[in-house]
């Protein structure tokens, strides 16, 4: 019997298969094991997204089952354990600037100063990892403000925000949907963002790993989140601090699984 699923390319249908994939899952085999799946469970809704350009060479990217971002560059012989403090550069949102609903936002009035909320998001991304790493327990790395403060050898965590989906209301005021959607419009919205990444090696100034990702915030039809266009962004960004230090504090062999992103509200 062929078992293949092949996937629709619309965001409804994306949704309702994903839904009736996590039902099916959750009566079959429970909690525990659909949680050790949502790697796989997350590339059935949410896809990559395309290469910015913040990252050189990001045809050497591949998808890792054992780690929670879609692509993924390791030097080879790189080995994490060799460092002990860590820089978190400010977050890059040149490329932010590029996105397609942003230009049109001269012929809504509905918001106020975007660019701007744009810089507060990635003061906010930035703010995230440092506090996930600080508050770490295991203490993995030292925080250090600037590279001329290492004393030991040290990592530069370099980040960009490349995508952050507006919300309904300002889909509405672009006219990019319907009005009258209701729930159900709400429930269809992904509101994704997204972000590459890359570590470097401070004292040789040499790139040792890559990475990138695209996330989905939960799309409750309940969730407040929709007044601002930015709202769901800062859950995503607070689950990437978190995976940061856990794949930091991984050990050989350990998987860092991702959280499930699309989670049944349907009241």
């Amino acid at each position: 019997m062929n078992n293949k699923i092949t996937l629709p390319k619309s965001p409804m249908k994306s949704s309702i298969l994903y839904s009736l994939v996590m039902i099916l899952a959750l009566t079959i085999t429970g909690c525990s094991s659909v949680r050790t799946g949502t790697n796989q469970a997350k590339s059935l809704v949410v896809e990559p997204a395309p290469d910015a350009g913040f990252i050189e060479n990001p045809e050497r990217q591949v998808k890792r089952i054992d780690l929670p971002f879609q692509k993924v560059w390791i030097k080879p012989g790189f080995d994490k354990n060799t460092y002990h403090e860590l820089v978190v550069a400010p977050v890059n949102t040149q490329y932010m600037q590029e996105m397609d609903w942003l230009h049109q936002l001269s012929s809504a009035n509905y918001i106020s100063d975007v660019k701007a909320d744009i810089e507060e998001l990635a003061q906010y991304f930035r703010s995230r990892v440092i506090k996930q790493f600080r508050e770490d327990p295991r203490r993995r790395f030292r925080l250090i403000e600037h590279a001329s403060q290492h004393s030991q050898p040290a990592l530069r965590l370099e980040l960009a925000l490349i995508q952050i989906d507006p919300s309904q209301p300002v889909l509405h005021a672009l006219g990019w949907l319907q009005m009258g959607g209701g729930t159900a419009a709400g429930v269809i919205n992904q509101r994704r963002a997204a972000f590459e990444g890359r570590l470097r090696d401070l004292q040789t100034g040499e790139v040792v790993a890559t990475f990138a990702d695209r996330d989905m915030q939960d799309a409750g039809p309940l969730d407040l989140t929709r007044l601002t266009w930015y709202g769901p962004a800062k859950g995503i960004m607070d689950r990437w601090a978190e995976q940061f230090v856990k794949i930091a504090n991984r050990k050989p062999g350990e998987s860092v699984t991702d959280s499930t992103p699309f989670t049944l509200r349907p009241f």
